[in-house]
This record gives structure tokens, sequence and C-alpha cells, in this order.
């Protein structure tokens, strides 16, 4: 028998929701500010379908208008649904484009939903002898599904799509026919699409009834069999159900006509999608659209000179070409068929230099450079344990010379010598990306990098700060040029991935000059960029010189005490026994605390804690921080919650911080991490010191295990206080406040005097907590539902507390609104130091997602100024403690905290000059104030 043709119908909205909301954690945001999160995610899913089904027919629906059915039957029908957010607006007109682009009908009727729409299509379908493919993560079409209709629904949580047939749908929804999912979404209701739904019936007696009774309407015929206050529900809410099943019916008679003719799935128009896609910066979605399609993209397609030969291009091993002018004998460019220049169609002159002689002349022309790119090949990412395979200059647009170092780390070391001129030559600036990373590897080789530096990462960061900063990214975005991939040389990661050493030297050579080539080529862009954004002081006074200071930092790594771990982990060990017994008792039996799977039933079906429990999109019920933390007075999720943090404490600190060590010398390198956060704090990995818990007493034992480097330092931390609203009193100049910091007045117990009016030496310990928690929380923006959530105050009385606040503080909430309207009209906002945070959420419709945004128009330049404060702070005690030769150094910056390893002879000297130079890192109408404690260990300095 001949395979039935089938069709996709693919539910645009669902799917471009899930896209967006897919990246909500981590949006894809394009040089242009343009959040592209909504397209990728549905483009991806349109690819996906097709690459995987290869469909005979293909179209995709629109709601327009929503259901004027169904809001006609119930006005409040998706009356609580919020507002679309602004990503998703922006993603319609491109979506369009793309779909008209692609060849693709888009399928919309004023009035009618989606679901409507596909509905009437697959019935139709069905009836000429078509399959039907009903592309959508909503379970609500699986009343649709029959022998010949079926839900396909995407990837979730890296799954694979799931095909509903009628056994699929029977096991999902307990039903013996897929139709009686109309009376199971009746009973239930729908809180997203607000279908009311019979009273008190959830997922379990919806199932039951149906499986007793067979429709919302049997169950009325016998509703003489239930019980108690069951009874009186369904008996007085028969209409609410019926009209319930009405609106979770979908239309299957909706005025649109199913031609074939129009819906077969054909080649799309590659130009004129390209085009769309590079607008939109889709890099590696345009690869994947032309594989989809069969288009050969650039690694597939060889050019005249490749094919003649194997080797790659303009790579020569011998020293007398080695500063030729690339001749006719190179490439011509031309654009890829994805619109990328890559390696295999640009011109360019790679170079191989190996020799004694090749490697003087390179140092001579290096010599007479005022500014040189340099990347290094190693053998791994731990950049203090790694060897060097190779380093790579460039100075000139196509043009670069790569390094090669033999595996013998004595000849290596022989040969770096011979460049030692000039990486120490402080006239020359030095180009890198990451340069952190490079100057710490030459670090072990005794090599010291000096000269100005100019880091792309780091300028991208500030040019445009929530956009990704990897180098790839940025090539295809600036420069329209598609790097060699890293995989293309050693695989992909895994067990067989190759080292850097394992490739042949011509690939070696390709591959790093272009990186260093290309580094050079965004250096000179980026240059610009800084100038216009008019943040060239910032790099260069910030940015650049913190570079320096971390790369210090990290080579010096911190001392651990392993024992004291160990003895630690025991403790805890034995801590969680107790707490897993105690939970057992309380539960009545044993289960696996770590699985939400079990958690859930015990406590909100068993212990029954609250009436209506939270649940997941899967269904299951939610046990997430947020959800146990607001059940505390329950003795038993107390314990969970204390167990959760215990659990979390040993794994992520207690038994993984050994493994950090470094085996050379026996001591921890944290990696600072300065483009990540869009605030310009630092961030810190392998391991992050920064998010160690203090505030239980076991937490703040962590910080015991980080002791001094011997017995001739001792710890010393020097920590900024109350920094914040320090900055926020002096931008604001909200004069009640700075003299309050003038007077060295304890800030909370005088705001708490102010606003519950009562003299200062009256003030209750309640009364200064909960004007401790106003203080800080207007930084946040917080509301009188947050305050009453942190403190003992009514919601009432949180809101008398916040406008009393700003009646005591007028000139905060002045500053406040200004800072507001001042990102309204330009789009961003600054630090004392011109550091901009990007908003493109302040203008927004959607009333929660342009909250979000006015709270960081407050924000921002409060958590930025603080952060450009402490660096500045930095800069100057690590150019001091250089200066004046101290065996003193810096190790670790932890939020408002810098941690030294202080030489017990230099103790008085060092104390007054880091105090000195924190407290006058920038001068404000406010002073800066700095606490400085020694101890043993790092918890008895701080």
């Amino acid at each position: 028998m001949e395979n039935k043709k089938r069709l996709f119908l693919l539910d645009a909205f669902a799917l471009i929701f899930r896209g967006y909301y897919a990246f909500i954690k981590n949006p894809r945001i394009n040089s242009k500010g343009i959040d592209t999160s909504a397209v990728l995610g549905f483009t991806n899913s349109l690819l996906d379908v097709i690459k995987r089904e290869k469909p005979d027919y293909l179209a995709v629906c629109f709601d327009k208008g929503g259901s004027v059915d169904r809001v006609e039957m119930f006005e409040a029908y998706k009356a609580n649904r919020q507002e679309t957010p602004e990503a998703i607006k922006i993603a319609i007109p491109y979506i369009e484009k793309i779909l008209e682009a692609m060849n693709i009908p888009a399928i919309v009727k004023e009035g009618y939903e989606a679901d409507d729409i596909i509905g009437t299509l697959a019935k139709k379908a069905e009836k000429i002898g078509l399959e039907t493919y009903m592309v959508t993560p909503d379970k609500d079409y699986a009343q649709l599904v029959s022998d010949n209709i079926f839900m396909y629904r995407p990837p979730r949580m890296g799954n694979g799509y799931e095909k509903w047939g009628v056994e699929e749908v029977q096991a999902k929804f307990g039903v013996e026919r897929p139709e009686q999912v109309i009376d199971f979404l009746g009973m239930m209701g729908d809180s997203v699409d607000n279908i009311p739904g019979l009273p008190g019936v959830g997922e379990k007696t919806a199932k039951k009834f149906l499986a007793a009774y067979g429709s919302m309407e049997g169950l009325f015929e016998n509703i003489h069999e239930l019980k108690g206050k069951m009874k009186e529900k369904v008996e007085a809410n028969q209409e609410l159900g019926l009209l319930s099943k009405k609106l979770a019916t979908i239309m299957l008679d909706v005025p649109v006509e199913l031609e074939t003719d129009k819906l077969i799935f054909e080649q799309p128009n590659v130009e004129k999608t390209k085009e769309i896609f590079t607008d939109l910066e889709f890099r590696r979605l345009t690869d994947n659209f032309l594989k989809t399609f069969g288009v050969a993209t650039s690694k597939e397609t060889k050019t005249p000179t490749e094919a003649k030969t194997e080797a790659p291009k303009n790579t020569n091993s011998g020293q007398f070409d080695l500063f030729a002018t690339p001749g006719s004998g190179t490439i011509t460019e031309e654009q890829t068929v994805n619109g990328f220049k890559t390696i295999d169609n640009t011109s360019h002159f790679y170079q191989h230099v190996n020799t004694p002689v090749s490697r003087k002349l390179l140092l001579q022309k290096l010599q007479q450079q005022n500014s040189v790119c340099f990347d290094t090949e190693t053998t791994g990412l731990k950049a203090l344990e790694v060897e060097l395979i190779g380093i790579a200059f460039s100075w000139e647009a196509g043009k670069g010379y790569y390094v090669s170092f033999p595996e013998n780390q004595e000849e290596t070391q022989a040969i770096i010598e011979e460049f030692r001129p000039f990486f120490e030559n402080s006239t020359i600036e030095k180009i890198g990306h990451n340069l952190k990373y490079d100057i710490k590897v030459l670090s072990n080789y005794n090599i010291s990098v000096k000269g100005k530096l100019f880091d792309t990462m780091i300028a991208h960061y500030l040019i445009n700060p929530d956009m990704r900063h990897g180098m790839d990214v940025l090539s295809e975005t600036y420069l329209n040029y598609q790097p060699v991939p890293i995989t293309e040389l050693i695989g992909k990661k895994g067990k067989n991935q190759l080292s850097m050493r394992q490739v042949d030297i011509p690939r070696q050579t390709e591959y790093a000059v272009e990186d260093a080539d290309i580094t050079y080529q965004l250096k000179e862009y980026f240059a610009k960029e800084l100038e216009e954004g008019k943040l060239t002081q910032l790099f260069n006074e910030v940015e650049t010189p913190l570079v320096s200071v971390l790369t210090a930092m990290e080579i010096e790594g911190i001392n651990l005490d392993t024992e004291f771990l160990k003895s630690l982990s025991a403790d805890l060990t034995s801590d969680i026994s107790s707490l897993e017994k105690r939970i057992y008792e309380q539960a009545d039996e044993e289960f696996n605390i770590a699985s939400p799977k079990q958690l859930g039933p015990i406590l909100f079906e068993k212990l029954k804690l609250v009436d209506k429990p939270k649940k997941t999109k899967t269904g299951q019920y939610s046990t997430a921080e947020d959800v146990l933390s607001s059940l505390k007075e329950h003795q038993i999720v107390s314990d969970i919650l204390e167990y959760r943090q215990y659990k979390k404490l040993q794994s992520t600190y207690v038994d993984a911080l050994p493994n950090e060590i470094n085996p050379k010398d026996q001591r921890v390198h944290t990696v600072y991490a300065q483009a990540v956060a869009a605030t310009g704090r630092l961030s810190s990995n392998n391991p992050n010191l920064q998010n160690i818990p203090i505030r239980t007493k076991r937490g703040q034992e962590v910080r015991k295990a980080f002791i001094p480097k011997d017995e001739n330092h001792v710890l010393l931390a020097a920590d900024y206080s109350q920094i914040e609203l320090r900055i926020i009193a002096a931008l604001s100049e909200e004069e009640t406040m700075i003299k309050a910091f003038q007077e060295g007045e304890d800030i909370h117990a005088s705001t708490a005097a102010k606003v519950f009016n009562v003299p200062l030496n009256e003030i209750t310990r309640e009364q200064r907590s909960n004007a401790k928690t106003v203080n800080f929380g207007i930084i946040y923006g917080v509301s009188s539902f947050g305050l009453s959530n942190q403190t003992s105050l009514t919601r009432k009385e949180a809101k008398a507390l916040i406008d009393t606040y700003y009646e005591t503080y007028p000139k905060l909430r002045n500053y406040i609104s200004k800072q507001v309207d001042f990102a309204r009209e330009n789009g961003y906002v600054e630090t004392v130091l011109g550091r901009r945070r990007y908003l493109k959420d302040i203008n927004s419709r959607n009333a929660i997602v342009r909250g979000a945004a006015e709270r960081n128009a407050v924000n921002a330049p409060i958590q930025g100024s603080a952060a450009d404060i402490i660096k500045l702070a930095m800069i100057n005690i690590h150019k001091r403690f250089e200066e004046e030769n101290f065996k003193s150094k810096m190790l670790l910056q932890v939020h408002d905290e810098l941690v030294f390893d202080a030489h017990k002879d230099e103790l008085e000297t060092i104390k007054p000059i880091i105090k000195q130079e924190m407290e006058n890192a920038y001068k404000m109408s406010v002073p800066l104030d700095v606490e400085v404690g020694l101890g043993e260990n790092w918890l008895e300095a701080h």
C-alpha cells in the first residue's frame, strides 16, 4: 500500500513563545541591540521539522484578533494573559518575511485562533486521505488526534520530538477516546486561558470522573453518586462546567479552505532568506538553513587553488619569503554562499616560522612595530597548567606569522627566550582576545608582557555588554568573516578530541594566524567604536589596567587547608544524616529527598501543607526554593531547606575545592571573568569564590579553609562599608542621608529614627532591621509586597513605611524618577565613570518587562559605580605594591571586599595604604569607609 502524503501544520504563536522563553535567561541580542530570541527559536523549530520530516505539504497558522466566539461566550476568556513581550511583537514581521522568502504559506483568519484553523484543516485533510501533523507544544490539540491526525511536540529539556497518536493520548489523559480530552480540559479548567473549570477538580479527579462517567454530561447525570463538598461544588457549577467544555473545544468550522496545491512544500528563495538571516545576524542558522536545503556551504565548496593542492595556501616554512607582500598567486576575495568571507576565499599570507634565522628576522620586524596582535596555542584550557604549542603574530590585515614549539620544554623555553625582548618591550602595544589567558600562559615560561594592552573581548564588552563576546561571533558580526572552527582541527569535545599538538603544522599555522589576524582587524574597528561611545577613557584607565591586576592575582592564587575541609566534609555528612532521619520521621516514610518527583507528593498529598500547591509545566508539584521558603514555618520544610543547603555546600565547595588545587604550586587559582556581568561587576570561576554562602554557620566555615601563604603571612580582608548606600546618597544629593554618613552615624539606625520618628537612642532592633531592609530594598525597587515578605510587616504597614521613607528622603525619590526618565530618553543609564547599561525594554508596553527595566535603570548605575570604584582601588593598590616591591600580594576580590596575603613585616605599612587607596579611589560628597581585618584564615580576617 502506498504511503499517505503528510501535511505539517505549525502553531506559529505557540512555537514563537516557546522559542522566546527558551532563551529567556540568555537572550540573543544582536549588534543592533535587537532581541532576536523569538525569531531564532521559531526558525530553529521550523528547520528542524523540515530536516527531520521532509513534509509533502506545509503551512504555518497564526492567531489574529483572538477568538471572537469564545469572548462572546465568556468575557473573561484569556483576560488574565500578560501583554505580549516586546521581543515577540518585534519578531512577528521578521517571521512573516522569512516564511514568505521560504515559500511557506502563512494561514490566518481574523477572529479565530490558530488551533481552530489547524483543527479545521486537519479534519479536512483527513477526508481527502492525508496524514496531518500538528506541530505545537500545546496539549489542548490532543482532542483532535485520530488515526490520521497526530500531535508533533517539539523537544523539551534535551528530549527528542514526541509524536502523539491515539494510544499516547489515551495514556497521557487516561481517556478512551481523544475527544474526551475536551471534557478533561473543561473539568480541570485552564489558568493560562482563564477557563474556569469545575471548582476543586484537578488532574486526578478529572481522570477519575472520566473513567467513571465518560464525559462532563455523564458526570452531571450521576451527581447523586458524589459525596460531601465535591458533590456540592459539582452540583452548584454545572453551567460553569458546560461553559468550560465549550471554551476548551477546538472549532472545526473555521471558514478556511484546504488548498493543497498552495501547501506543497517546495524549495525556498535561498538568496532572499539569507538576506533576512544576515540582517538578523543569524550565522549558525544560515549554515543550518543551507544544509537543510542541500545548498553547498563554504566548507563544502573548493576554490580553484584548493583543487590543485591539499596544503593550506601561502604557508611557507622557509625564511626567504618571510616578509614578502602577498603576490598574484593569492586567492581573490569572494563571499561564501552563506554570505561570509572565509580563509578559503580571502586573500591572506600566513607563514610558519621555524628556523633560528627566520625567528631572528621575525623578532627584528616585531621590534619595529607600534602595535602587534599575538595569540597562543596551548595543550588545554587551564592557563597555568598548560604547555605552549605555538604563538601567532599579526600587525597587518591578511598577514601573519606562526612560531611553533616542540614538546621538549627546555627547547620551548629556549625558543620563547628569543622573543623576550618583544614581549617585555614596553613601547609596543600588545593586542589580544582574552589577553589574560595568553599572559598567564607566558608566565609559565617566566615571560612578562609589558606595554599598553588592547583586549578586543573587553573592548566589545564595553561597546555592547549584552551581546556575546566570543571571537568567532565578533568576526562574523563586524568583519563578515567566518573563522575556521576549532572543532575542524581537533574534533568535538569528548574522549576522541585531539590535542592541538596532534594537528599538522600547516593547519596549525592557518588556524592560529587567522585568529591573530582577525583580532588585529577587530581592534581597528573597536577602537573607533569606543571613541564614538565615549568609552575610551573607561577602557584605557579602568578595564585595561585591570587585566594586568587580575592576571597577577590569578597567577598568585591562594592557599587552601585541605585537612580542615576533610573534617568539615565529615561534619556535614553527619549533619545531613541527622536531617535525613528527622525528615523521614516527620514524613513517616523513607524517600529520595533530592527528588522533586518523590518530595512533592509527600509534602502536598500526604502532609497536605497547602490547599492549592503550585505545579510545574510538566504537572509535577513544584518544590523550588521560593515555593518551600514560603512554607518554612513547617519543621519538615525547614529541615529540607537546611538539608539542601548542606548538600550543596558539601558538593559545590567542601569536596570540590581540593580538586581545584594546581599541582605545580598547591594553590587555588580562581579565574575572574571581566566581560560577563552587564553591571561591570567581576565574576569568579573554577572555583567560584564569590558565591560561598556566608549567612549560615556551616557556610562561613568554608572561608576558614582559605589560609595565608606561610607562617610569615596573615590574611588581610578590606571591605567597603555600605558602599551602595553611600553611592545612592551621593548621586541623589540627599542631604539628610549625606549628613548621616559624614557624621559617621549608623545609617540604618539613623533612617529608622527619621522614618519611625523616635530618638536615635530609642530605636529597637526590629525598627533598625526594617529600616535596613528598606535602605537596601530601595536600590532594587522594593515593593510593599516584597518588603512585607522580607519583614514581619503587613503589606499595609510596608506601604506606609515606604511612603514615609520617600517623604523623609524626597531627593532620593526624585533621583529614581530622573534615572527612569533618562533611560526612557536615551535607552541606557551610566555609572560614575560612564559605563553604560543598555535597557532595551525601558519603553515596553508590557508592565512586568518594563518594570524590570525601570528597576535596572536605578540599580545598574549604583551597582556599576560600586564595581567601578573597587576596580580603581585594585589598580591603585596593585601599582603601589609593585612600585614599593612588597612581598604582600592581593589575592581575591569578592563583591565589595579585597583579600591579601599580608607579610607580617609589612603590615603596618600596607594597612594604611590599602585603606587610603580604597577610600580615595573615587571622590564623592559621601566619604567611603573601609574596614580592615586580619586573621589566620579568611573568616577570621573578614
